[in-house]
């Protein structure tokens, strides 16, 4: 048995994001599916979130589980719109671990996650039991966007990211996609500061080779209700072209 929805509170989410190649990253996407371009570069990044009162829809909040998550993600375009192809999820929730591909849609990776977050200030770890994937992020919240930024402005960065409202995982078998849809009741987000930041997945010349990818900008988002409900996936391989 599968639940269809699950409500709760994102308490904390960070979108960290490069912009990249888009000829290099289309290779790590299955078929069917297409890097989003913003200013003819692709976006690839991480989502880091704390999920609170995490439960089936209806029940009450107080019923609900929380656990801090980590998904490595490309922003994509395929028949079905915008979204995002995520590599990976990460959790440091046993419960989530074992409900992910079975009770709920995608697979999820134990690991080790710790952050410190307070005074706007935010540090965050990451390493995965397996030793795949590691995170490291220090940051603090801004007013802007770095002048770097292939977004002009943060309202720019926010439409682009509140649209691509679905993502696509390989299910733990590698046979399919599983797809989940985010619907969040009222989108905020301010912009982040970045001191220090480390993408195992991202600094990977397997996956990006020198001079292809560089960091862009960073989001935070705070204490928003949000539901997560499964959806159809496009009809392709899981195994990403070559």
């Amino acid at each position: 048995m599968r639940l269809s929805t699950i409500s709760g509170l994102i308490k904390r989410r960070l979108l960290i994001n490069y912009r990249a190649d888009p000829t290099v990253v289309q290779r790590l996407l299955p078929e069917g599916f297409r890097p989003q371009t913003q200013r003819g570069f692709a976006i690839v990044g991480m989502c880091l979130i704390r999920l609170e009162h995490m439960r089936p829809h209806g029940l009450p909040g107080f019923l609900g589980v929380s656990s801090e998550n980590a998904a490595h993600r490309i922003a994509v375009e395929s028949e079905h719109g915008l979204g995002v192809y995520i590599v990976r999820r990460d959790t440091d929730s046993r419960l989530n671990q074992l409900a992910g591909g079975r009770i709920f849609s995608s697979e999820h990776h134990m690991a080790r996650i710790e952050v410190t977050d307070g005074e706007g200030r935010i540090e965050y770890s990451l390493r995965s039991e397996d030793g795949a994937f590691s995170v490291r992020v220090e940051a603090s919240e801004a007013d802007a966007l770095p002048p770097e930024s292939c977004f002009a402005s943060l309202a720019e960065s926010s439409a682009f990211f509140e649209a691509g409202d679905r993502g696509y995982t390989p299910s733990p078998d590698g046979s399919r996609l599983d797809g989940l849809q985010l619907r969040t009741h009222g989108w905020r987000a301010r912009p982040l500061k970045v001191a220090s930041l480390h993408s195992s997945y991202c600094e990977d010349p397997g996956n990006f080779p020198k001079g292809s990818i560089e960091y862009d900008h960073a989001l935070v988002m705070r204490d928003i209700e949000h539901e997560w409900s499964t959806v159809h996936a496009p009809e392709a391989a899981s195994t990403v072209s070559q």
